[in-house]
């Protein structure tokens, strides 16, 4: 059956009117218009309280364990090592032998020497003898002055000569007390560089062994050198308490205490060399090893402080979301004094008490409504 055009176009009008009767009947309808103009749901993120509390000030560096004291053994004397008294690595105690050289040489030098000296004592003994007579002899007038003046000088003469030979057996002593090497210090023997039987010199420039004493040690770091003044100022009211970790060790932190500040800065790198002395009585310190070192100035009290996950940055500067009663955030800008651990204090931009959003900030914007998944204070 054909229609008319005028047919076709009341049907194209009749189905208008429906579109339209029925956008009509969906707005009227209950809870279609509510859901028409419903906005986006809540975005779920971690808040966090805004605290107050003490927060030390503290700086941090990479340190270097050093031997409290070292001592590079070496010969006095020049000779053959006869025995050597403890093993490599051996914690070895002041005055405890460490090594023997050869002393028959200088065994005979000292009894060359003691005779030399009872023969002059002869000398000196008969010397002065013949000066008393002489004296007599002057008061009597039998002899000249003269006379008398050569025979106190041969006494004077044979006096000096003892005393030099005195000396010469002190310094054969000595050349035979050489012989036996004595540790200088309590500490650990290194690697024994010359061995058993074989020659050594007097003071040469490798030494026999070198002993480390790490009981107490120092740990040796560097700060920049726009500290200096803070740290002389509080080391000034007490020891500063500097702690020593050592890198993926289950060891705790070892507590000590600044010992050392340099007398210059190096201009090389703007820092200034600090040590720290430790007790080191369980020997977890040892000389060479790498130690994470943090070092306490003072104790901020009621410092503002915010987890450091909420701080964000962006071209106006760092800034956080605050949270308002009405669950929507804030952008707000903010200025961090510094950052301690996982907690940034606050210069300002913040008020104690106020909330801020810590995970989930990428999802925000001013205005955002948030589903708060928890809530945790700064620690």
């Amino acid at each position: 059956m054909l229609l008319s055009k005028r047919g076709v176009t009341g049907i194209a009008f009749g189905l208008v009117l429906v579109v339209i009767a029925g956008l009509l009947l969906y707005r009227l309808l209950p809870g279609t218009r509510a859901a028409a103009t419903k906005g986006p749901p809540p975005v779920p993120v971690t808040v966090a309280s805004v605290s107050t509390k003490t927060v030390p000030f503290r700086l941090y560096a990479i340190g270097n364990v050093v031997a409290f004291n070292s001592v590079a053994v070496k010969a006095r004397v020049d000779g053959q090592i006869d025995s050597v008294h403890f093993k490599e690595g051996d914690l070895v105690k002041k005055g405890a032998v460490l090594f023997n050289i050869d002393s028959r040489p200088f065994v005979a030098a000292l009894d060359q020497a003691r005779a030399n000296l009872a023969k002059d004592q002869a000398s000196y003994e008969r010397a002065k003898a013949q000066d008393v007579r002489y004296q007599d002899l002057l008061k009597q007038n039998f002899i000249s002055q003269d006379a008398y003046e050569q025979v106190r000088t041969n006494a004077q003469t044979a006096q000096a000569t003892v005393r030099a030979d005195e000396a010469a057996v002190e310094n054969a002593k000595l050349q035979v007390d050489y012989c036996t090497i004595k540790s200088p210090i309590d500490g650990y023997a290194g690697r024994i560089q010359i061995q058993i039987g074989n020659l050594v010199k007097a003071n040469d420039t490798n030494p026999l062994v070198t002993i480390n004493q790490i009981v107490p040690v120092y740990a040796s770091f560097s700060v920049p050198e726009q500290n200096l003044a803070a740290i002389r100022e509080h080391q000034a009211s007490g020891d500063l308490v500097v702690q020593a970790a050592l890198p993926n060790s289950q060891h705790p932190p070892i507590t000590g205490r600044l010992s050392f500040i340099d007398n210059s800065a190096d201009t090389t790198t703007g820092t200034i060399n600090l040590k720290a002395e430790f007790a080191n009585t369980d020997t977890a310190l040892w000389p060479g090893q790498f130690v994470n070192v943090v070092m306490t100035l003072y104790q901020q009290k009621d410092a503002l402080v915010v987890p450091s996950a909420a701080i964000q940055s962006g071209p106006a500067g760092q800034y956080v979301f605050v949270v308002k009663p009405d669950d929507t955030v804030e952008l707000r800008n903010v200025k961090i004094a510094r950052s301690e651990g996982d907690d940034s204090i606050v210069a300002t931009g913040l008020k104690s008490g106020e909330r801020v959003v810590t995970v989930g900030q990428l999802r925000l914007a001013p205005g955002s409504k948030i589903m708060s998944a928890s809530a945790a204070p700064a620690s």
